[in-house]
């Protein structure tokens, strides 16, 4: 049996982990809202007609922020038609995804449904058909305490103290000829530099000085996938326009399966690799634009659209009903060992990446699924998130592998892809591990220099049917399984045998 040795230690940390990569993104868009976070009349919504054993479910994940209202609904969407009474609110054709919009979700329920649900929201701002002063005029009523007209406007919708929104999405996938308003990179970048100013303005920000609220975290649009013709160029134009006033850059990527491809597996294993030059080369286009500014600021990446997406699924439902079923991609035991690749891929990177969107939280491409009026099912993809955005805390630490690699579309990936993670405040080493190989490996860890290490939980998910899936009717049939806990030896080593086409966790504690 081939063995894999991994190496770490305490001092050669990566970056510290903000919690935000654990974020995920509500979109009007199919039934992400209606029929997924918020239904009316279900036996499990509450007064407001929220769904609270989806509630339950987003908890289990610890989720810390949530990026609403889109993606490409954002770029057609007056953030007013979604405000005061919702027997006033207009109904309107939704021209990116070609559904009807009731408008009787909003501004006003999705703060209120954070605040049940425990999560920190991130605010997008239209630049399609949005202009800057629109911009600037939501943030003043998110966020200014009142005596305008728009804060009193808030007030009397029932919101009487501020939002105090953070995080600030100006715009979405503006490269995008899909974009409704799509602009060029200069068009974009001047249009991004002026609504920064004017939204920090509104917020009370004069002179590079805090508001009342503190500093917005202001996300730029960054190329809507390294595919795109014009990456990174993009990318380094809008930074030059608008480095000054931002403080991430946004990248979205999806990967599929696809089996019309040379190698069907092997290309789909080797996602999270390509995720990770994706990752790299981006730092270098913001390192380059840091570098010709003569900036002492670093401005990090938001990664707030990333999954696993059958982008070539047929649509089935007519044009303009209300929530319809899009994009309800059923997740496979493969799909999940993939996903947890990305999201080693995402802490190996925490040095560069701030914030990161799981796209998205319901229904919609989503680790969980409901039913009109009825039952939830966690997918395949919930397991991997749970572990390890429950666990994996303190800093990443740089791991030092000689797996063996395999050839795929991207190029070469490993066989043995993982993520170690140390909380010295919690005094735990977690370990997560994706064997991407069609046969048994043995794995040898090495954890120099945080203590004496003894296992304190060790989950394994595999299946001898790469296409497994959960339902409705059999929620668990692929579910990770409680292992056997190791042996540490010498406080240090342990030895593992991780089975074929596997995703393992390990919590250790000292």
């Amino acid at each position: 049996m081939k063995k894999t040795k991994i190496f770490a230690d305490a001092n050669l940390n990566v970056g510290a982990i903000d919690r935000h990569i654990f974020g995920s993104f509500i979109e009007h868009l199919g039934r992400a809202v209606y029929e997924g976070i918020y239904e009316p009349g279900h036996p499990a919504a509450d007064e407001n007609g929220f769904r609270k054993d989806v509630i339950g479910l987003i908890k289990e994940l610890n989720v810390p922020i949530v990026r609403y209202p889109g993606g490409n609904f954002l770029s057609g969407y007056d953030w007013r038609d979604g405000i005061g009474p919702k027997e006033k609110r207009p109904v309107r054709l939704d021209l990116a995804w070609f559904s009807t919009e009731t408008n009787e979700f909003g501004t006003d329920e999705f703060m209120k449904w954070c605040r049940i649900a425990g999560i920190e929201p991130m605010m997008a701002v239209n630049m399609g058909t949005g202009t800057i002063l629109d911009a600037a005029r939501l943030v003043e009523y998110c966020n200014h305490p009142g005596g305008t007209t728009i804060s009193e406007m808030r007030r009397a919708n029932g919101a009487d103290q501020p939002y105090n929104v953070e995080y600030w999405c100006i715009g979405n996938e503006m490269d995008g000829p899909w974009q409704i308003g799509h602009l060029t990179a200069e068009e974009y970048g001047r249009k991004a530099l002026e609504a920064a100013k004017v939204m920090r303005w509104a917020n009370g920000e004069m002179d590079g000085a805090a508001g009342p609220n503190g500093k917005l975290k202001l996300i730029v649009s960054g190329s809507s996938n390294h595919e795109m013709p014009t990456f990174p160029e993009w990318d380094r134009t809008v930074l030059e326009h608008t480095y000054k006033q931002i403080d991430l850059l946004s990248m979205h990527r999806y990967y599929m399966y696809s089996a019309s491809r040379k190698r069907p597996l092997e290309d789909f294993l080797g996602s999270a690799d390509d995720m990770s030059e994706y990752i790299g080369t981006l730092q270098a286009t913001i390192e380059y634009v840091r570098a010709k500014e003569r900036s002492q600021k670093r401005v990090g990446i938001s990664f707030d659209e990333w999954n696993i997406w059958t982008v070539n699924a047929p649509r089935h439902e007519p044009l303009w009903k209300r929530a319809p079923h899009l994009l309800e991609d059923v997740y496979t035991f493969q799909d999940a060992l993939v996903f947890a690749g990305l999201m080693n891929t995402l802490l190996n990177h925490c040095d560069a990446v701030k914030t990161a969107c799981l796209a998205q939280l319901v229904n919609v491409i989503a680790p969980i699924m409901t039913e009109k009026g009825g039952r939830t099912f966690r997918q395949t993809s919930f397991y991997p998130f749970r572990a390890i955005a429950n666990n994996a805390s303190g800093k990443t630490v740089r791991a030092i592998s000689d797996s063996d690699t395999f050839e795929n579309m991207f190029g070469q990936a490993r066989y043995i892809n993982e993520a170690v993670t140390h909380d010295k405040a919690k005094r735990e080493v977690c370990v997560s591990l994706c064997n991407y190989a069609q046969e048994a490996r043995a794995a040898e860890l090495e954890l120099r220099s945080f203590g004496d290490l003894r296992a304190a939980e060790y989950i394994e998910m595999t299946s001898s049917d790469l296409f497994a899936v959960n339902s409705f009717d059999r929620p668990d049939a692929v579910v990770p399984q409680e292992k056997e806990l190791p042996s540490v030896k010498d406080g240090s080593r342990v030895s593992l045998t991780l089975p074929a086409m596997s995703w393992s966790f390990l919590k250790f504690r000292y």
